[in-house]
């Protein structure tokens, strides 16, 4: 059965009102069980900087815990690559059958395409180099 867990500094730090949007999202998820690991996009957003934020649950499906270590995700809409990148998240572990919330923030220079619509439908496709 999978469960909710938040990241240490999540947990101290997210607001009431996304933490309830973070738990109706996971009460909502059809997980695809093809799938060891699925990242469900919640939202985004473009900062100062150019860079796109993009915060999913991350759902691992698998009997074992994973990590993130020069990870590469895409983040795609329905057109095709927005942007891709090769994360590395050290102290990012997250349990066996367990989702977790997380913010992958990808540089502007890893994006395709600039000017993400706040409102348009992302997703996110990881490959996980373990």
């Amino acid at each position: 059965m999978q469960k909710l867990q938040f990241e240490n500094s999540w947990d101290k730090t997210i607001s009431q009102g996304d933490r309830e949007k973070i738990e109706k999202a996971f009460a909502s998820t059809k997980l695809n069980q093809l799938h060891d690991i699925e990242l469900v996009t919640l939202w985004h957003a473009t900062n100062h900087k150019g860079d796109l934020l993009a915060t999913a649950i991350i759902h691992n499906q698998t009997q074992q815990s994973i990590s993130f270590e020069n990870s590469r995700i895409d983040c795609l809409d329905q057109n095709g690559v927005i942007a891709e990148h090769n994360f590395s998240l050290p102290n990012l572990h997250i349990p066996a059958n367990t989702s977790l919330p997380w913010t992958f923030i990808f540089p502007a220079k890893s994006q395709t395409r600039k000017n993400v619509n706040p409102g348009e439908i992302i997703k996110l496709n990881i490959q996980l180099n373990q």
